[in-house]
């Protein structure tokens, strides 16, 4: 009997050869880098001996997939591994507490994978993971559809552009460590804007335009069937650059996530050069003279924009479970969802909710959630203006502190309110159905 979904077929295995050669010319080219740049060990061996080696086994990988028949094919991802991955790495709160651990690394460990070779590792590492899930069918039809396609290009384009800043950073900071002049400073050679930069723009337009050209050959359009009310897809998901928002709805109420928090971040966007009152760090690349702005945005955006992204169109499936990203989307999957509210919390304690449609008892039922939120919002900033974050309450004064310390607390709700829906299945923390208000 056939197998309908198969791991592995003949055009997987060409077009994973061709992934492997791409691989192959990468690091043949870093190889000779490294050949005439870092001399020899002791010994007299070249230290570009342990990249040749890598090298030759990509190649006898790539002849491999180019010439063996699926029948008896070695090289995929164990199903150990994919059965433990999908066990563990489908727990959002897993997820998203290693999403934070993992900001915390790129911050605290920033000179260390910021080095050619360690960023170089890691490249081939994240390569060679994509390479040996391709081998999974589930996997390959999540990456593999047309509108993924573009997501997964975005992550290592993100990764690259964050490599980028954090390089010339840590290069700036050790620069001014040491007196000497910044990047920028010694390497400020003017060029003119016509005909130097207009041809530059020239040929990337020529560049992306073929490139485009042969992604929308080479990819489907990703049409679906018309429209129907009868038959929506499952899942329904927003365009990608919506997905962060989407999920956001899974937590808050439309009103809130599809209209406070959207319009709290555009305009603290456009605060943000009001607020700010640190000048340095303006026209160069550095961290240490701007630690807390780089870090508050980055925050925001990789684990609470980027990572939301990954969890809505990789983790999410039909009926919006959350799935491992090896793991058959199964649309009879049913999953418990017994959310409560922290008013049901608090009273269930006590002995039972207050019933009742008035204004008094919905105050009283609702009062736990209420007096929350109060303090959050009206004790914290003046806390943290006296304690942690005295400095900045004396530098900028009292309003800007306000109206920095309220968009740092609505910034820090959102994994708040996520985890307290994946820990204690918290739906929400002011719940009043009866006024359409619920926080």
């Amino acid at each position: 009997m056939l197998n309908a979904h198969p791991d592995l077929t003949a055009s997987v295995l060409v077009g994973l050869g061709w992934y492997y050669l791409v691989m192959l010319l990468m690091n043949l080219y870093w190889t000779v880098q490294a050949f005439h740049h870092d001399g020899e060990y002791a010994n007299g061996l070249p230290r570009a001996t342990p990249w040749a080696i890598y090298s030759s086994i990509l190649g006898m990988v790539c002849f491999y997939h180019f010439t063996y028949p699926p029948d008896g094919f070695l090289i995929y991802m164990p199903e150990v591994f994919k059965v433990n991955f999908d066990r563990y790495f489908s727990n959002p709160v897993l997820y998203f507490a290693l999403s934070i651990a993992g900001f915390w690394a790129l911050i605290a460990l920033r000179e260390w994978w910021t080095k050619p070779k360690v960023s170089w590792v890691l490249l081939n590492l994240s390569l060679l993971f994509m390479g040996l899930s391709m081998t999974d069918y589930d996997f390959r039809q999540i990456v593999g559809k047309p509108d993924n396609v573009p997501i997964v290009a975005m992550l290592f384009i993100v990764a690259f552009c964050t490599w980028i800043y954090f390089r010339r950073a840590v290069d700036n900071d050790r620069r001014m460590a040491e007196g000497r002049p910044l990047f920028e400073e010694e390497n400020n050679e003017k060029v003119l804007v016509w005909p130097d930069l207009v041809y530059t723009e020239l040929i990337c337009m020529v560049l992306l335009t073929a490139l485009l050209i042969f992604w929308g050959i080479a990819l489907k359009a990703p049409l679906e069937e018309p429209g129907s009310a009868v038959k929506t897809p499952n899942p329904s998901k927003a365009p990608w650059y919506f997905l962060g928002l989407q999920e956001m709805l899974v937590y808050f109420d439309p009103w809130l996530a599809g209209v406070v928090l959207p319009s709290i971040i555009l305009g603290g966007l456009m605060a943000i050069p009001y607020i700010d009152f640190n000048k340095v760090g303006n026209g160069y690349y550095c961290f240490k003279e701007r630690a807390f702005a780089v870090s508050t945005f980055l925050f925001g955006f990789l684990p609470l924009w980027v990572a939301l992204i990954v969890l809505g169109t990789f983790l999410r499936g039909p009926n919006w479970n959350f799935f491992g990203i090896y793991e058959y989307w199964d649309v009879h999957k049913v999953e418990a969802a017994n959310n409560v509210n922290l008013s049901e919390f608090f009273w269930d304690w006590l002995g039972g909710i207050p019933k009742g449609s008035d204004l008094l008892t919905i105050l009283l039922r609702e009062s736990p959630g209420i007096i929350l939120i109060i303090g959050y919002f009206a004790v914290l900033p003046p806390l943290m203006g006296l304690t942690i974050l005295r400095s900045y309450f004396i530098r900028m004064g009292l309003i800007r502190f306000l109206v920095f310390s309220n968009l740092i607390l609505w910034m820090a709700i959102l994994p708040i309110k996520m985890l307290l829906r994946w820990a204690f299945s918290l739906k929400y923390i002011v719940g009043i159905p009866e006024w359409f208000f619920n926080i």
